[in-house]
C-alpha cells in the first residue's frame, strides 16, 4: 500500500475503474500529462494538510470524477472564494481539463491555478487522507453506473465507504449526487435512504437540473437520448442517528 493509497474498507474492491485511458494521447496531452500535472497534482502529505492548504479559502469542496472537468471549471467561476480538490483516473479526462487550464506551450511553467488541485487517484483514497471534517461539499455527478449485478461493489455509493465520506465531510456539510441511470438511481436510494445513519435527504428533483447545479456532458448526453436524470442533496448529520 503507497502512501497515496491507504487501505479502504473491508470488502470494498481496490479500485472503482476499469481503464485508464481511451484513445491514443497526442503529443500535447502527453506534455500535459508529464510536465503540466505534476505541478497541480494533490500530494498526498499536502491532502493530510488540507484545507490549511489553501490560505483563505473560504471552503473546501471535493468534485468525485469530474469527467471532461467542465462542472469543475464552472464551480470554480461561481465559487472563485472556495478551494476545491478535483478527482479523476481517466488520462484523456484529466487532459481535457488540463487543456483548458494550461496554455499550449507553457506545461512546464504556466501558475498553477489558485485554490484548485487535482487528484488523478481514486477518489475514496483520498478520502482516508484527508483530516476529518475537512470537506465543507462532495459532489458525485453521472459517475460510471456498473449496472451488471456482479459489478456493484464498484460503485462509489457504497455501504462501507459510507462511513470515510462522512468522516471527511464536517457535519452539516452537503453531498451533492447526479444520475441518468435508473439502476444507479434506485442504488442511491437504497443505500443513502434505507436507514443509513450519516446522511438525511436535503432536497431531491427529477429532470430539471436545481438552481445553483451546473451542467455536464453527460447530463447532456442523457437528455438526448431520452433518459431523466435525478439530482439529490444529502446532508451530514451532526451525529449518527
Amino acid at each position: 500500500m503507497t502512501a497515496d493509497r491507504p487501505p479502504l474498507a473491508e470488502g470494498v474492491p481496490d479500485r472503482l475503474y476499469g481503464r485508464r485511458r481511451g484513445h491514443p494521447l497526442r503529443p500535447r496531452q502527453e506534455r500535459l500529462l508529464s510536465l503540466a500535472l505534476p505541478r497541480i497534482r494533490l500530494t498526498a502529505a499536502e491532502a493530510a494538510q488540507a484545507p490549511a492548504l489553501f490560505q483563505g479559502a473560504k471552503d473546501l469542496w471535493l468534485e468525485a470524477g469530474f469527467g471532461g472537468g467542465e462542472h469543475t471549471l464552472a464551480l470554480r467561476a461561481a465559487h472563485p472564494g472556495i478551494a476545491l480538490i478535483a478527482s479523476e483516473v481517466f488520462e484523456n479526462g484529466l487532459c481535457s481539463l488540463l487543456t483548458r487550464l494550461v496554455p499550449e506551450g507553457e506545461e512546464a511553467t504556466a501558475p498553477v491555478p489558485e485554490r484548485l488541485r487535482l487528484w488523478p487517484e481514486d477518489a475514496r483514497h483520498l478520502l482516508g487522507l484527508l483530516p476529518a471534517d475537512a470537506l465543507g461539499r462532495l459532489y458525485l455527478m453521472f459517475p460510471d453506473p456498473w449496472p451488471k449485478a456482479r459489478h456493484a461493489k464498484r460503485r462509489f455509493v457504497q455501504p462501507a465507504t459510507l462511513p470515510a465520506v462522512a468522516r471527511a465531510l464536517r457535519p452539516g456539510a452537503e453531498w451533492r449526487i447526479a444520475s441518468d441511470d435508473p439502476t444507479y438511481q434506485a442504488w442511491v436510494e437504497e443505500v443513502l435512504l434505507s436507514g443509513q445513519r450519516f446522511f438525511t435527504l436535503a432536497s431531491e428533483a427529477r429532470g430539471a437540473r436545481p438552481e445553483g447545479w451546473f451542467a455536464t456532458r453527460y447530463e447532456a448526453k442523457a437528455i438526448r437520448e431520452g433518459r431523466t436524470p435525478r439530482y439529490w442533496t444529502f446532508r451530514r448529520t451532526d451525529a449518527p442517528a
